[in-house]
Parts: structure tokens; C-alpha cells; sequence
């Protein structure tokens, strides 16, 4: 068995579900302090919601030499029913080609990769003149309120720089290596309360019913183009995600309307415009309503430049394959690392299982991602 694939089965059996870390950064923190890391605790949260965060660098021989973080989580989002289940998933288990359990493809296996990588550099370039870094989390499947935004403020305040990060996030969609991700989206929430005056369905004249007022308003949100996108990203994407009124009883005319909606938004609309532009509409329907708003993430965009070239090579040595360079998908804890550092790309594993019953990574791809790693750390440290 390889030292990558020994590591990831270590991983996954140590049940990790958001903000637990199950002792995995502990595990990780050890070897890269043989390996000649300076590894440093950053936790952080409340005591019932603890979140583990670890910081390691290995410093290069030229100060002003570049410096590179490989960056991941710990955490996994909970199994669900364990009947449902093949194998345990906290059981690193074997078959057909694969390595099964909850976070073998998000992202333990990356993690590994990573942490493997860097030993695997450090001990082949012992005077390498750029410094080398991990930074890991067990709160990005959770809110995301204790993990890597703090420790990037942390970074901020202590002046320390960052030219480049890989985000090890399962970013291949059919083969490994075959997409890489230069950017995310933006992602802004709304939950919305329409208020209207309860009241007998017979006498609508004296109630306001606020599904009728809400639903033009509802219609014309749905069906506004907020943006045409750009060349890196698709247009700004409006949907309601849930939708709630009524007491239960057939004969009532609700007193309220709440529903939940978000936008995925590109680089040309910001979080104001967007707000702006819902209010303006709502007003314009003459709406009695309430809004909160809640911003997840800002977009990132890493343009085309030495990382994603160094990144690209590397994969195209190992795999022959030349990576696609995409931003769709959800948001990552990119969006916090690139308010530091300049240029961050995402790259890992296949996505297909991410999240789901059974959840694997083949084991033929274990190996090459972890070269894939170290080829990088090569083409930008030394």
C-alpha cells in the first residue's frame, strides 16, 4: 500500500463530521513536524461548537522566496442512514477499484495527497528556496464562521504573505485532472416575509392575502436577468429554495408569506447592486414586507497566470490531460483565501459521489494526485 493511500485510510477512519476533526489534524500535525514544519494550533468557536484549525509552513532558504499553501478540510458532512450503507462509513473499505467511506472524495484523500506531497518534496528539496504551507480546517462543510476565515485574519494581522494556493477540493468531473476550478461564484441569500391581514377565505375584502400580493412580484423576480456573466463566469443565477404560509386550515387566508431565495452572482453584479435591485421591485409592487439578507461568500477569480499554468502542467505530466478552467459550482473556503492571496485555483479528485451514500475515490487517481501536488510545489518553489 502506498504512503498516500495508508494516510487516507487513517483519515476516514476517524469520524470527522463538522466541527469535529476526529483527531485528524493532530495525526497530520506530527508527521509535518518531522518533516520540518512549524505547525501551529489556531482554534477557534464556542466550546459547543469547537473547530480545529491548523496552520504549518516550511520555510524556504530565500526570504522573499514565493510562498505556496496547499489548503483543505478535515471535516465531513454526516453519513446519513447507515443501512443504507454498503460498508461503515468510517471503515476505509475496498471494491471494485475503490476506496469507499465518508470524505475518501471530500477531501481526505486531497488532504492526504497534500500532506504526502509536501513530505515527499521537502525530503527531495531540502533547500528549497519558496516556503511551502497547509492550511486545514474542521468548519468548512458547517457555517464556516471558525475555520479558514479565521485563520486568514490571523495570517493578515501577522503580516504574513501568500502567493499562491491550491484549494484541494474534488474538482474532476469524468477523469482526474480533466477540470480545474480558477474561481467561484458569489452566494447571497434572502429570506423574505410578505405581510399581509389574516382572515375568512369568504371574506376576502376584509383580509390581504399575502401569497396573491407576493406572487407578481415572485413572477418578474424569477424571470429578471441580473447579468449576462463574463468569459469566466455563467450569469447571475436567481432561485427560491423554499416557500411557507397558511395556518393548515383550508378556510384561513394566511397572515404571512416567508420564503427563502438565493442568487449565485457572478463578478459583474455585486452584493449591493443585487440587493438594491430586489428592493426596487418589491417597493414596486407596493409590498408589506420584511428582508434579511445573509452574504456566504463574495466570487474569486484567479486569471490565467503561473499557478493555473504550473497546476496544468503538472496535471498534463502525470495524466496527459490539459484541465478545463471553470468557476461553476457551490462556494469554497477559496473565497477566504483569495481576500489574502492572489492567485488560488481548486483541484482535486472525481466529484461524482461527494456527499452521497457510499461516497469513494478510485484508487488509480491516489497516486497521480499526490504527484500532481508535488509537481506544483517543483514548478513554483525551487
Amino acid at each position: 500500500m502506498s504512503s498516500t493511500a495508508a494516510l487516507v485510510e487513517a483519515l476516514i477512519a476517524r469520524p470527522s463530521v463538522t466541527p469535529d476533526d476526529g483527531g485528524c489534524q493532530e495525526l497530520i500535525a506530527a508527521r509535518l513536524t518531522a518533516a520540518g514544519f512549524e505547525c501551529e494550533r489556531m482554534d477557534s468557536g464556542p466550546a459547543d461548537f469547537r473547530v480545529s484549525n491548523l496552520w504549518a509552513i516550511r520555510r524556504g532558504s530565500a526570504s522573499d522566496g514565493p510562498v505556496l499553501v496547499l489548503a483543505g478540510h478535515t471535516d465531513v458532512v454526516p453519513p446519513g442512514r447507515l443501512a443504507d450503507w454498503q460498508s461503515p462509513p468510517f471503515v476505509p473499505s475496498y471494491r471494485d477499484g475503490r476506496l469507499y467511506g465518508r470524505g475518501a472524495a471530500d477531501m481526505k484523500t486531497s488532504v492526504a495527497s497534500m500532506v504526502v506531497a509536501a513530505e515527499q518534496f521537502a525530503a527531495a528539496h531540502p533547500k528549497h528556496r519558496g516556503s511551502i504551507a497547509l492550511l486545514l480546517t474542521s468548519d468548512e462543510e458547517g457555517p464556516a464562521r471558525d475555520g479558514t476565515v479565521v485563520c486568514c485574519a490571523k495570517l493578515r494581522e501577522r503580516g504574513q504573505r501568500l502567493d499562491f494556493c491550491v484549494v484541494g477540493e474534488p474538482t474532476s468531473v469524468k477523469q482526474l485532472g480533466d477540470v480545474a476550478k480558477n474561481g467561484r461564484r458569489g452566494t447571497l441569500s434572502g429570506k423574505l416575509r410578505v405581510i399581509g391581514i389574516q382572515g375568512h377565505v369568504a371574506y376576502p375584502q376584509l383580509a390581504r392575502n399575502p401569497i396573491h400580493q407576493a406572487a407578481p412580484a415572485l413572477a418578474e423576480l424569477v424571470g429578471t436577468e441580473w447579468d449576462a456573466g463574463n468569459a469566466y463566469f455563467p450569469a447571475t443565477s436567481f432561485q427560491i429554495s423554499n416557500i411557507a404560509s397558511g395556518t393548515g386550515a383550508g378556510n384561513v387566508i394566511p397572515g404571512d408569506c416567508v420564503l427563502d431565495f438565493n442568487f449565485r452572482f457572478s463578478t459583474e453584479s455585486t452584493p449591493e447592486s443585487l440587493k438594491q435591485r430586489v428592493h426596487a421591485l418589491l417597493d414596486r409592487h407596493g409590498l408589506d414586507y420584511r428582508l434579511e439578507w445573509t452574504l456566504g461568500g463574495e466570487p474569486f477569480l484567479t486569471p490565467v497566470g503561473s499557478l493555473s499554468e504550473a497546476l496544468a502542467a503538472a496535471i498534463e505530466a502525470e495524466t496527459g490531460r490539459k484541465p478545463e478552467l471553470s468557476t461553476t459550482g457551490g462556494t469554497s473556503d477559496g473565497r477566504f483565501i483569495a481576500k489574502i492571496c492572489p492567485q488560488v485555483i481548486e483541484f482535486g479528485p472525481i466529484n461524482a459521489s461527494i456527499h452521497k451514500i457510499d461516497e469513494f475515490v478510485p484508487v488509480a487517481d491516489i497516486e497521480p494526485l499526490t504527484a500532481i501536488y508535488r509537481r506544483t510545489l517543483e514548478n513554483l518553489l525551487l
